[in-house]
């Protein structure tokens, strides 16, 4: 989204409430105040279940929550609550774990090449949303990731877990000056260690990166015991493979594989790669081998359909909550640039988008291992507190029942980062990382919507104070 400089001299302090906005209220809401439930026994009787496994919706359960973990968990008329819990009858409600998502960011775009950082409301806005676990695929400002990351792993503040992404790795050609331009495999390997030392735990190569630069930085970062992602299209998605890469972000939506005559590492011209995915077969043996040896090399995939979906005409706005939290020039903004994506003639079409989308499915079934994400990016429309939840929508529109949905936003999110034994799913001994919906939304997809509660180790939180605290703090009520 490109917006005029004038207008985001307001913006940078209050697109979405940062530090500096808080302190002019006289009285400004404290992350206590959003506690709703911080006893150390919490007993739901009586609920839904979808337990992040991908099995069908359990009815009629109860889960009990002792010090921050699950000890139990079954139907109702066999699981015993303690004496002294505090029960929350649930009937009505469905029971989900945390969402895990792994492309995520602590920035937001604010017009032409510039990217403001939302260290302070961006943690609360993810975790009302139900993100309790995140990696940031990708840093402006990597200090203040790391410290956010810290002071929520203290305690401190509240917000999802993270696992931070070091700066984007890059070769020349993105005109971001808070992007570096890599100067060739050394430098690359610099980079990446340097990072490692200050406590990054995953890496992100970008667009116009090389084979020689990438090669290294896989190499390195692996030596470090950390992952490497990429947002590619110099090199392909079968070249990254080749070299070892860990995970390919956006589905196969940035896929430079099918364009012809493509030259090694440079990136095509545009509208190349969009034109050569709206011509792919997805049936195709030159898309089937592709998927096989993404899977072979273990290769996960990330999806991110909430920011190609506000590419493609006729698909809704952001919801009414992520609207109100923006400033009015910024709302007026992001709307006008909604405007012009439903008038004009679309480089992705709808027909494109539900393809590639149905192509992530396509790789799932397949077996390779499909992770989510939300990447608040793009012109403006994919807002944290609200994108989670769309996401998964998303990838049930693409054909994925609602409970294996689920799963590619929980427990495939905590596998790749190697944290399943902890969190992603609802089981006995673990963390008690879960949102509360009330509804159905295995029956229902919508009823995601209205999730009232967030728990993070045990504590709940009320979501629409942290979405209330948040709006009214810009000063739009």
């Amino acid at each position: 989204m490109v917006l005029p400089r004038s207008l985001f001299t307001v913006a940078l302090a209050g697109l979405l409430s940062t530090a500096g906005a808080w302190a002019a209220d006289s009285k400004p809401a404290t992350d206590k105040d959003f506690v709703a439930y911080d006893q150390p026994l919490i007993a739901f009787t009586h609920a839904t279940v979808i337990d992040g496994t991908g099995a069908k919706a359990a009815r009629d359960q109860t889960l009990v929550i002792d010090k921050g973990r699950i000890v139990a968990l079954g139907k109702s008329s066999k699981v015993k609550v303690p004496a002294d819990a505090k029960v929350i009858d649930a009937k009505g409600k469905t029971l989900m774990p945390g969402f895990v998502m792994v492309h995520e960011h602590m920035f937001y775009p604010a017009g032409g090449v510039e990217y403001n950082e939302m260290s302070y409301s961006f943690p609360r806005l993810y975790l009302a949303g139900g993100t309790t676990t995140l990696r940031t695929a990708g840093s402006m400002m990597p200090y203040a990731d790391i410290n956010v990351r810290d002071a929520i792993a203290k305690g401190t503040v509240i917000g999802p877990d993270m696992d931070v992404t070091g700066p984007y790795l890059n070769g020349p050609g993105l005109p971001i000056p808070a992007v570096h331009v890599l100067g060739g495999p050394d430098d690359a390997e610099r980079t990446v260690n340097y990072w490692a030392d200050e406590g990054v735990t995953s890496y992100k190569a970008y667009m116009q990166i090389t084979r020689d630069e990438l090669k290294r930085v896989i190499d390195t970062a692996h030596e470090r015991k950390t992952k490497v992602t990429a947002h590619l299209c110099s090199v392909t998605y079968r070249e990254a493979v080749d070299m070892g890469i860990d995970n390919l972000e956006h589905g196969f939506f940035v896929s430079s594989d099918f364009v012809k005559d493509k030259q090694p590492d440079v990136c095509p011209k545009s509208p190349g790669v969009n034109d050569s995915l709206a011509a792919v077969d997805p049936k195709s043996a030159d898309v089937k081998l592709l998927m096989r040896d993404m899977i072979n090399h273990k290769v996960a995939l990330t999806s991110t359909l909430t920011v190609f979906e506000t590419f493609v005409p006729n698909r809704p706005k952001a919801p009414q909550g992520a609207l109100d939290l923006m400033l009015p020039e910024v709302r007026a903004q992001y709307e006008a640039t909604w405007n012009k994506v439903q008038d004009s003639k679309a480089r992705m079409t709808t027909e494109t988008y539900l393809k590639l989308a149905r192509m992530e499915k396509q790789y799932a079934d397949a077996g390779g291992l499909l992770l989510a994400g939300t990447d608040p990016t793009g012109y403006g429309g994919v807002v944290p507190g609200y994108s989670s939840k769309r996401e998964v929508e998303l990838l049930v529109e693409a054909g994925f029942g609602f409970e294996q949905a689920v799963k590619v936003a929980t427990s495939n999110g905590a596998k790749y980062l190697g944290r399943d034994a902890d969190v992603g799913t609802l089981a006995v001994g673990k963390r008690a990382d879960l949102v509360v919906i009330d509804g159905d939304p295995a029956k229902r997809t919508a009823d995601i919507e209205q999730m009232p509660y967030v728990f993070k180790n045990g504590v709940g939180y009320d979501t629409q104070k942290i979405f209330e605290a948040t709006r009214d703090t810009v000063g739009l009520r």
